[in-house]
Formats: C-alpha cells, structure tokens, sequence
C-alpha cells in the first residue's frame, strides 16, 4: 500500500477513536438519574437543594385516588434519565422516541404540539418567547402515556426534541445542497432537554394507560380538581370601572327587565378609594355604604366579586401593617409584599376579612401577577424572605390563590375567582385564568391547552364588531370554565346587539339548564382529576390528525424551509360525553374530528359519524354539540338551580346502554367532604326499540331530584 493511504488510514483510525473517546466523555459527565418512587404510578429524583418549592403551595395529595388508578410501571428506560449540575446550571435529559408527540407546558395560545421547539418559561403577559404565558407549568405529557414535572420555582428552559448531543442516536447526515428535502434544520433528536439557573429542582414521571390517566394522576397528585360554588357556574358580569352602588342595582333591574339570567357581579378597579397601586379600601363616593349594598346584594340573590392587584398604595389602611414584608422596588409605586413570609399574609387576610368578607363579597379578581417586565419588579429585586425575586415571580399568583383558597376553607365556604398567573401545582386553588388577549381561535386553543397543565381558563367576552361575532364568542364563553361579560371598560350588556339578544339569552340558558350535568363534571375533577373540559387528544379512541404546514424556501420569510405540526385544536370536550365545536365569526362551514364510536347531534338527536373528519353548515343561533353513543345528560327544567322538587330531564342518544353518576350537594360549603350530598345512579337500556329509565338515589340528604323524565333524544 502507498505510504500516504497509509497516513491516511492512520488520520481516520485516530479520529474514529478520538470520537469514540469524545462521545464517552460526553456520556459521563451525566450522571443518571436516581428514582424513589413517591405514589402509584409517581416516581421522583432530586438534584441539589431547592430554595422554594411550588409544590409546597398545592393542596394534599389524593391518596387512595392515586391508589384506585392503578400502578403502572415506570414508563421508559431509568438509564437513559441523566442529569448535569455545573456552576451555574443544572441540566437533566430524559428520552425521547422518534414517534412520540409532546403536550403540555401550560397555557397557550397557539397549537397544542411541543415537539422541535425552545420554551423559556416565564410568568409573563402573552408575548412572541415560547413559553412566556400566564401560566407556563413545566409539565409535559407524552403520546406514550407518561408524564413529566420539572419542579422548580426558578425559569425552565426546555428543548423538547431540539438539539442533540455527541452521544445521540442521531439521525443520518443529510447534506443540504444535495439532500433536498430530507434535510432538517432542526434534525429529530432522541431526548428533552431542561435546564435551570440554580441550586437544585425536582424531576417528577407520571405513569399511565393513557394520557388522560396521566393529566389525571398529575392532578390528584396536586390535590385533585377544584369544586367551584354553584354561583360561580352561572353568569358573571363585570361592571364598568367607574360604576357606583347606584348603577350595579340599576345593573340588576335591567338584567330582570330584559330577562337575563344574573349570579354575579364583578366591581373593577374604581369600587377602591385607589387603584394602581391598590387601597384595598372601599371609595366613600361611589359605595358610601359597603355593608347595605352587600346586604342588599345578598337578599337580591347576587355574588359580589372584587378587583384588585397585589401593590399597595401609601394611602391605604393596610400600608403600614404590611411594609415591614415588602421587597426593595414598588410596582406603579405601591408596595410589593412577598407572601411566602406567613404575617404578611396575615395582614392582608385580615385586612380583607374585615372590610370584605364579613359583609358579604364572594370573592376576588386578582390582577396584574404575570408581567411586563417594565411593569413589575426586575430580576435583581431583593425580599425579606431572602427568596429570589425570579421565583418569588413565577409564583405569586400561585401563593395568591393559595392564600384564598385556604382561608375561604377555613370558613367553610366555597369561592370562585379570577387571576391572571398560575404555575405548578394549581389544579385545586379556586380560581380561573384570564388574559388581555382577545383572539377567538386561540381562546379556544388555550382553553384546550388548559387541560393538560392542570388549570382552569375562561375566554371571557368584552366586546364585538359584529353580531355575528357577539353570539359565536358568547357561545365559547358559556362552554368553558367561568361564563363572563367583561365590560369593565366597554360598557356593552349582554342585549347590546338587539338583534341578536335572544339567542344570546337562549345559550345562557343553556348552560344553565345543563348545570347538573357540569357539577358533576367539575365534581369527577375533584375528585379523580379529570379535567371539566379537556383536549381532543385526552379523549379515549381520538385519533389525533396533524398537518404540516409551511415547508416553502422562502428566502425572507422561510429561508429553511421548516415546517410546523399542528393538532387539532379548535374542539374540546365537555364533562364526559358532549363534544363542542365553537365557530369563529365568518365561517360558514367548519370539521369536527371525531373519535371512535357513533356521535349524535346535541339537538336533534341524528347520527352525525364515527371515527371520522365530518363537515357541518352551523346555524347562528347555535353552537355545534355532539354526543357519545349511550349518553345521558342531565338538565335543570327550570333556571332555578337549587330547586330540586323541579323535573329533572334526562336526555339519552343513540342506542347503546347508558348510565350517568349524578352528584349533587349544598352547593356552596366543603360539607360534602363530610358525607353531606347525594349520588343518583341513572341508567337506560333499550329493548325493542323502547327506552327504559331508572334511578337509583344513594346517601339522599335532600340533593336528591324527586322527579326524572325521560327523554330519548332523535326519537
């Protein structure tokens, strides 16, 4: 052989072993992962020392709900689990099939799939980062039926099947210039990435049969799901920032007189003596009596709910009890107390029970917990409590919530609020995320993503440019978690499109009338975690359809050709059998994907499909609902939701046996959890083409319907 292929032999031989001792040096400076399993089906690993952990402001675990799930196996290979702590950073990286699709990692606005991009979770107002939300819960689930929690309260930043390591599985090298399309811009990686600045965090993997076994186990692992009052279910009307004791009542009359249904009343930020930063003190001028008007509002059957955001100002009451636990910087130059030091929230539990809840307001609307930067304390704040103002950050709302929560307990009353920041751990706080986002499509794609990070999410309505637009969001907004008018600064009433105000009214109605069957929706999340309104990709024989788009070169636009993979996002199911399918002002035609199974139209009754892509032509007056084969739905016949002497209609569809755990209770205390509510077994069956009902009434301390008709749905 020539000397010089000699040499050359020699060269490659030395790099191949250069490489190989490379990729080894790369595989050891991880180290793996150690595993001690905490649950069912719930495994934990720790690495270094965390400061403040968010799990410490969620609500028990549910033990034996845990229990009654099952326990499956760890779901993947524990050595390929590899963790990293350097100077400033530690780094875990867990597997990642080729296959598998990525859900998750809290609220947003824009498709469901996770797979191939960087999210820097930050609680933030919505913006153009990945991840900075409102509620940016670094909890992913995977296809494979498994779920995992980075736990920390610093910012996560994860790359979910983004960047690959020297010792990868990588997949083959693909030259741009000569591979056309199969070259990747961001090649397939086999591993999710997360990373911290800090000391230590937590790595959680839930197991599961399915991905809603997952969400499931993530949420009772966090206390299970919140039990709203029944007030909170119906309708909620927010008040013009500007509006007196005077125009609420006369808010109500017009209410009555135009025949709209009415549970609360929420008082924006001029109910205060200041806002921006907030007196937490009743404005004499507008509510020279705070005690009569709750009073009053009580007799009228009302709920009174009150902004606020958290930063004092130097005019109110609670100013100098609360200074002594503020940090260094002020928010529009109120205070900023850090409520991880306990007296702190003391001071402001008791100034709030004094002042409002011991003459009657429900509950509250916290705002102004999530960002911007140029709004709220910087990163280099410091706190009496000494905990960092980067984690104090992303969990303030949390805290927030918490606080309420637990204190509403206290007195055995139930609460249902708002807020604007949520994070680990806050499937059983008492409040609903809201957002200054207005786009209709991605409402309805955030309340999908809500669901898979264990939060609650309502796409209120504040205004419209057309009638159209009016019904098509209040048809949304009377599907989700919390049914709202916002009108603080628009004005507008539920009957500003006369035009279209009945059939406004008639969806209201609606929702109203289907209360029995979303309490007990909302009670199953309680109490096994499932979520009231949950994804598409949840749903047991959903086969998720996904498309590519973009992928054109585009020197400007798209110079790497890449495409994107989006999920269906712009149906949800409701409790568990109904099917909604919003339509956005416009469309004069829209799909439902649906999942295995023959489906019925809510309203007729006629057999629309079954496992398939269908087409519908939706009327205005009505949003598109479709049923499972063999479900039954309960409904109020009345508007009266606490009227149990009313009929109960049971509504059936299809033809295959049916039966529907009916649970009721007092509606507004924590009795229940002392055996203080009623379960009524329903059940139907069909035999020669006649539907036979029947009812069963367990533990009936008064809950109970005394009446049930029967109503076969298309028949």
């Amino acid at each position: 052989m020539h000397p010089t292929c000699n040499r050359i032999l020699l060269l490659i031989l030395f790099l191949q072993c250069t490489l190989i001792s490379l990729a080894q040096t790369f595989i050891s400076d991880m180290e793996q992962m150690k595993w001690e399993k905490v649950a069912p089906g719930i495994w934990k690993t720790t690495i270094g020392e965390m400061d403040l952990n968010p799990l410490d402001y969620s609500a028990p675990s549910k033990t034996q709900a845990l229990t009654d799930l099952g326990d499956p196996a760890f779901p993947f290979n524990m050595e390929a689990t590899l963790s990293q702590k350097t100077k400033e950073r530690i780094v875990v990286r867990l597997p990642l099939g080729e296959q598998e699709k990525i859900y998750g990692l809290g609220l947003e606005f824009e498709s469901i799939n996770r797979r191939s991009n960087v999210y820097t979770l930050k609680v933030d107002h919505y913006g153009g980062v990945k991840g900075y939300t409102h509620a940016p819960v670094p909890f992913y689930i995977s296809s494979e039926g498994y779920g995992v929690l980075i736990n920390s309260a610093k910012r996560v930043k994860i790359h979910v099947g983004v960047g690959n390591r020297k010792d990868s599985h990588l997949p083959p090298y693909v030259d741009r210039t000569t591979g056309g399309s199969a070259w990747q811009a961001r090649p397939t990686s086999d591993a999710v990435e997360a990373s911290i600045q800090g000391e230590g965090l937590e790595v959680y993997v839930f197991s599961g049969a399915s991905p809603l076994e997952v969400v499931q186990r993530y949420n009772l692992f966090c206390g299970g799901g919140v039990l709203p009052p029944k007030w909170g279910l119906g309708f909620w009307h927010r008040m013009h920032t500007q509006s007196s004791d005077e125009d609420v009542l006369q808010e109500i009359r017009d209410f009555e007189e135009n025949n709209f249904p009415l549970s609360v009343i929420g008082l924006e930020p001029g109910w205060q003596s200041f806002a921006y930063p907030c007196s937490f003190d009743w404005d004499t001028t507008r509510f020279p009596d705070p005690k009569g008007f709750l009073n009053t509002m009580t007799d009228r059957g009302i709920k009174i709910n009150l902004w606020e955001n958290p930063y004092v100002a130097p005019t109110s009451t609670m100013y100098d009890p609360i200074k002594p636990y503020t940090g260094s910087h002020t928010v529009w130059l109120g205070e900023v107390p850090d409520y991880t030091i306990p007296e702190a929230r003391e001071v402001l539990l008791d100034h709030h029970q004094k002042n409002h809840l011991d003459i009657g307001v429900s509950g509250y609307k916290f705002d102004e917990v999530d960002g911007y930067d140029q709004w709220l304390w910087p990163d280099h704040a410091t706190f009496p409590s000494g905990y960092d103002a980067v984690e104090i950050r992303q969990l303030y709302g949390t805290i927030i919530q918490n606080t309420f929560t637990e204190h509403f307990r206290k007195q055995n009353q139930r609460t249902y609020g708002l807020v604007r920041s949520s994070y680990v751990g806050a499937s059983n706080q008492s409040f609903v995320i809201y957002s200054d986002y207005y786009g209709h499509k991605g409402y309805v794609t955030a309340l999908v993503n809500s669901s898979l990070a264990g939060i609650l999410w309502t796409p209120e309505i504040r205004s419209a440019n057309s009638s159209e637009e009016w019904v098509r969001r209040f048809q949304t907004v009377c599907f989700s978690p919390l049914m709202m008018l916002n009108a603080w600064s628009s004005g507008l009433k539920p009957w500003s499109f006369p035009e279209v105000t009945d059939i406004v009214r008639e969806n209201i109605e609606l929702r109203i009338r289907l209360m029995p069957y979303l309490y007990t929706a909302f009670h199953t999340y309680e109490q096994q975690g499932v979520p009231p309104f949950r994804a598409m990709v949840l749903e047991k024989g959903f086969e998720s359809t996904t498309k590519k788009v973009g992928g054109t070169l585009d020197d400007v636009k798209n110079p790497y050709a890449e495409q994107a993979l989006l999920e269906v996002t712009d149906q949800y199911m409701m409790g568990p059998s109904i099917l909604v399918a919003p339509v956005f002002t416009g469309e004069t035609e829209r799909k439902v994907v649906l999942p295995a199974g023959n489906w019925y139209d809510f309203y007729s009754g006629a057999l629309v499909g079954n496992g398939e892509t269908i087409t519908i032509q939706p009327t205005l007056d009505k949003i598109p609902l479709f049923v499972k084969d063999g479900a039954l739905i309960p409904m109020l016949s009345t508007l009266d939701v606490e009227d149990t002497d009313q009929t109960l209609e049971v509504r059936y569809y299809g033809t295959k046996p049916g039966s529907f755990r009916l649970y009721n209770d007092d509606g507004n205390s924590f009795d229940y959890e002392s055996g203080e509510f009623t379960i009524t077994d329903l059940a139907v069956s069909v035999k020669k083409n006649k539907l036979k009902g029947t009812q069963k009434v367990s533990n009936d301390l008064g809950y109970g319907y005394k009446q049930v008709e029967w109503v076969w749905i298309g028949r």
